[in-house]
């Protein structure tokens, strides 16, 4: 399913606009995007989180190369979904 069919199925089950309703889904992603750069958490109750993980610093191998490459601490985002969510998809 893409962003196209997510906005025409929540048009029809609503009756708005799909161009408004397009535009309140990018905008939400623009805000869980900016959120989590921000280093703030986002959590939908029932749904899920939206949250960033944190890499260590590890060290790597370069196989063509034969050498060592140090890959530096990083951030992550991660989706972690709610019990209940879970569950309505092993179903």
């Amino acid at each position: 399913m893409t962003k196209a069919d997510i906005a025409a199925e929540i048009a029809k089950t609503t009756g708005i606009d799909k161009a408004n309703v397009l535009a309140i889904v990018e905008n939400f992603m623009t805000v869980v995007k900016d959120s989590l750069a921000h280093g703030e958490n986002v959590y939908l109750r029932g749904f899920g989180s939206f949250i960033i993980k944190e890499r260590a610093e590890k060290t790597a191998r370069n196989i063509t190369k034969n050498t060592t490459v140090i890959i530096p601490a990083h951030n992550i985002p991660f989706f972690k979904p709610a019990n209940c969510f879970k569950e309505e998809v092993a179903k």
